[in-house]
């Protein structure tokens, strides 16, 4: 297990660049099992879930080179379906979130699917009936054995129908929408998720060959090909990486450029955070945040306490509320910050209590941050990572406290942010990595 060694109190000034998006990630390397033909990715995070997922493909006898820094070549051609039934292939996909979203691509070119039940992070309950649901109104037997909690899916004989999702999950449209691509006759799904990484599936796989129309509605029209070709693609810039990296500067009293962030891809997340009173400016492409003392949360028009709440998109992201409540303690103002979908992502606050902030737990799901405006900074504490996105705002925190603070179980950051210790301390930050 490793830990980061942390001095706080430092300002940092410099650019950075965001990586690849891990969540869209996650979903093109899955979609490269729909062909049999060569394709290329560009501008993949070298983060643990991701490589992991890389590895998996490679143990299925999908055929990977590495081309560039951020660039693979991805060959499906020869896929050893037999290596589903094997305890090495559910133990590794067990390990990883991601791995659901084998089965949409495996049911459409192969008919079948088998995968034991994913982990991932311990931010609450994400069921997976919305995948499921999907493939039997897709036409496939679905079967769940509940003591070696695996999932098995036959999918010989998939046909397009209407369907309107129970809930507008990113990962369930992505798995139901590959599933469909090579489904005779055409698919109609209603309350699909739309952010900009489905976005960017349904564009590649259009590129393939797919006939998929109503991309950026929550209204998707697929029309069933008999097969799809290789193609090439770029992931976009991490948003949740964006807005860790403005939370980020605003709490360290930093100036940092955030470059080539794809601002009109952003949604409403500048605009939360200008909400919370952090000055940016765009150049281009290019978000720069000015070095700021202060700043001040606003309130509603009526006077009463802003609240920040998650939703789907173009909803403010989920990923995106634990920086919001970090960054939150050192501003003047109050906010309520709601997170509706998971019932234990908040429960990291307890350690910025302990490091002074002051925060009331509500419940589960809401907390009231009362901002401070560093009238008393945060002070260095010895904590340790829950997650991905709460390890993250952790760092956050002790980058702006006074003092050292130690952060164990970092293997959650890497989950999800490549290199961070080393990006930051290219900006004047001082995190040692202690294993």
């Amino acid at each position: 297990m490793s830990s980061f060694r942390v001095k706080g109190g430092l300002k940092l000034k410099g650019e950075i660049t965001p990586q690849g998006a891990k969540n869209e990630a996650l979903q093109i390397l899955c979609a490269v099992l729909l062909t049999e033909e060569t394709v290329h990715i560009h501008k993949i995070p070298n983060i643990r879930d991701v490589n992991k997922l890389i590895e998996l493909l490679a143990d299925m006898g999908v055929e990977v080179s590495k081309t560039g820094p951020e660039s693979y070549q991805f060959n499906a051609a020869k896929v050893d379906l037999d290596y589903l039934d094997t305890d090495k292939f559910l133990t590794k996909a067990s390990s990883l979130r991601g791995s659901v979203m084998l089965l949409g691509p495996l049911l459409a070119r192969f008919g079948k699917g088998k995968i034991s039940k994913p982990g991932g992070d311990k931010i609450g309950r994400r069921r997976l009936d919305t995948h499921f649901v999907g493939f039997q109104k897709l036409g496939a037997k679905f079967n769940y054995d509940t003591k070696r909690e695996i999932y098995n899916i036959d999918g010989h004989a998939l046909k397009g129908t209407y369907m309107l999702l129970d809930e507008a999950s990113v990962t369930g449209t992505a798995n139901i929408l590959m599933a469909a691509v090579m489904a005779e006759g055409k698919t109609t799904i209603y309350n699909a998720a739309c952010e900009p990484y489905l976005q960017q599936l349904c564009d590649m796989l259009n590129r393939m060959g797919a006939n998929i129309t109503g991309v950026g509605s929550n209204l998707l029209h697929i029309e069933g090909v008999k097969k799809l070709n290789g193609t090439e693609h770029t992931l976009l810039p991490d948003m949740i990486e964006i807005g860790s990296f403005i939370g980020l500067a605003a709490m360290t009293q930093s100036e940092i450029t955030i470059k080539d962030a794809q601002i009109h891809r952003l949604g409403i997340i500048p605009d939360t955070f200008k909400r919370m009173g952090i000055q940016m400016e765009f150049r281009g492409d290019d978000i720069h945040i000015p070095a700021q003392k202060h700043y001040e949360i606003e309130t509603f028009i009526d006077g009463s306490i802003l609240t920040v709440a998650d939703a789907i998109w173009p909803g403010f992201t989920p990923d995106l509320l634990s920086i919001v409540l970090v960054t939150a303690t050192q501003a003047k103002g109050t906010v309520l910050v709601h997170q509706k979908m998971f019932e234990s992502r908040l429960f990291f606050v307890d350690k910025l209590i302990d490091m002074g902030a002051q925060i009331i737990l509500c419940d589960p799901h809401r907390a009231t941050v009362i901002g401070l405006d560093r009238k008393y900074p945060l002070k260095g504490i010895r904590m340790t990572s829950p997650d991905i996105r709460a390890g993250v705002s952790l760092l956050i925190a002790a980058l702006s406290a006074e003092g050292q603070s130690i952060i164990d179980n970092v293997e959650q950051i890497d989950r999800g942010y490549q290199y961070i210790d080393q990006r930051l301390n290219a900006l004047g930050a001082d995190i040692v990595r202690i294993d």
